[in-house]
């Protein structure tokens, strides 16, 4: 279905609020010339309910799989959709796509009380994106250790002594059976992810990675790298390739950074995420909880990403999963008390949901993912952060060098909730909510074109 298209069949008719109340149904007309909302930049020029028509009730559960409205697979044409969208209203809750937010309006948001953080949350997933999808990523470290950062968190830091020893990147043939593997346990999405701190001028295993990602690709996979430091040509390159996304995490506040690494700059992240950004590559970017952050930090960390240019596709957030020989393993090992006191490895279900929540709060397009750490949570708390609205998972037995839920659970959990997986190269459903009608769109048009 083309852009227009699916546009269309969002849109409904016009100029045209449709309401129902028990069997009795009124449509009002809208006119255009009528301004909704005081705001001294734009101006409403429509407001309406959603209102397509969902798939029969009475239809086969195959029927109604099929009969499922996909947004576009690529983010840029997804957002296009919305480009002149402004807010969306559903259950007594407000959300838009912004990227003017402040620190003290996040923060506001992160400290809410639990129980309202976690409706309002709910909500907004339930208007932007179906609760029931959620992606199934498989991540393969494809060079693992001997890397000469000095991330205080990782085990694969050659300045650390722990249980990871270095080993030569994977042959080629090598990933393309694991990422075989990881189609059949259900995955969609393959990331692979070397440790060193860039890519540089490694030009030999740069080709091997090409290679990698062109066979990934040509399974029907979407694929993912995480390989450090990018350049611009070193972008487009993959781009060609196949690449469908590039993981490069921000992993705490800027503040916070230098007491975690030393190696590279917040400034160098910055500017790999906007050389993938410019190739046309969709941006996975987040952070990890229990670095010894405060909570000011965590809402530091979402007030850059949701202020960035474009919000990132997705957004992974992590648990720290304390490693002896890393300084905040060890950290954490020798004075447990004082570990948790500095916020070191000390992070619960409500941490992660409250993180989420707000994340997914902030940059409502944006697909959050729960990533490292999942192994520590239960069936129950893994659904409070689904509940949060993360809408993606990492699963396999590894990720990296630490344990993460083998295939064989996620697949019983996904039954449990009633989850169904993300298709590969296929966009997210239209929000359920969206097509029975239940979210209020309102739509506006620049003061300067309005006036022109």
């Amino acid at each position: 279905m083309t852009t227009a298209a699916i546009r269309s069949t969002l849109r409904g008719a016009t100029a045209t609020l449709h309401r129902s109340q028990g069997t009795k149904s009124s449509s009002v007309l809208v006119d255009a010339s009528r301004a909704f909302s005081t705001n001294h930049y734009n101006v409403v020029v429509d407001k309406f309910v959603s209102s397509p028509s969902p798939p029969s009730a009475s239809a086969s559960s195959s029927s109604r799989q099929s009969e499922f409205l996909r947004h576009p697979n690529d983010v840029h044409d997804r957002n296009s959709i919305y480009a002149d969208e402004d807010t969306r209203s559903l259950g007594g809750i407000t959300a838009s796509v912004r990227h003017n937010w402040t620190k003290s309006e996040i923060a506001s948001i992160y400290t809410l009380p639990f129980h309202e953080l976690m409706y309002r949350a709910s909500t907004v997933h339930r208007m932007y994106w179906d609760p029931a999808e959620v992606q199934q990523c498989t991540l393969l470290s494809i060079k693992t250790g001997g890397c000469t950062e000095d991330c205080s968190y990782c085990s694969q830091s050659t300045r650390h002594k722990t249980f990871v020893k270095p080993t030569p990147t994977m042959k080629v043939q090598e990933v393309l059976a694991a990422a075989t593997r990881a189609k059949e346990a259900g995955s969609t999405r393959f990331c692979m992810g070397a440790a060193w701190r860039e890519l540089g001028n490694k030009k030999n295993a740069f080709g091997h990675i090409l290679e990698m990602v062109r066979g990934v690709n040509g399974m029907g996979l979407e694929v993912c790298c995480t390989l450090g430091m990018l350049t611009a040509e070193q972008a487009r390159q993959l781009k060609e390739a196949g690449l469908t996304a590039y993981n490069h995490n921000l992993d705490t506040s800027p503040e916070h950074y230098p007491n975690v690494i030393t190696t590279r700059t917040y400034e160098d992240r910055l500017q790999t995420i906007a050389n993938v950004r410019e190739a046309g590559i969709s941006v996975c970017c987040g952070g990890i909880l229990g670095l010894g952050e405060k909570e000011t930090d965590r809402v530091g960390l979402l007030h850059v990403l949701a202020t960035l240019p474009e919000h990132p596709e997705s957004v992974p957030i992590n648990a720290l999963v304390a490693v002896k020989g890393t300084p905040l393993g060890d950290a954490a090992a020798e004075d447990e008390e004082a570990a948790a006191d500095d916020g070191i490895a000390n992070v619960d279900a409500f941490d992660m949901a409250r993180m989420i929540a707000t994340a997914r709060i902030v940059m409502p397009r944006t697909m959050v993912r729960l990533s490292a750490g999942r192994l520590s949570f239960s069936d129950a708390e893994q659904f409070l952060m689904f509940q949060a609205g993360a809408n993606s998972i990492f699963n396999g037995d590894k990720l990296l060098t630490t344990d993460n839920p083998a295939f064989d659970s996620d697949t019983a959990l996904f039954h449990k909730l009633g989850f169904v997986g993300k298709p590969a190269h296929a966009g997210p459903r239209v929000a359920p909510m969206e097509m029975l009608g239940e979210v209020e769109i309102t739509k506006v048009k620049g003061m300067e074109q309005q006036c022109a």
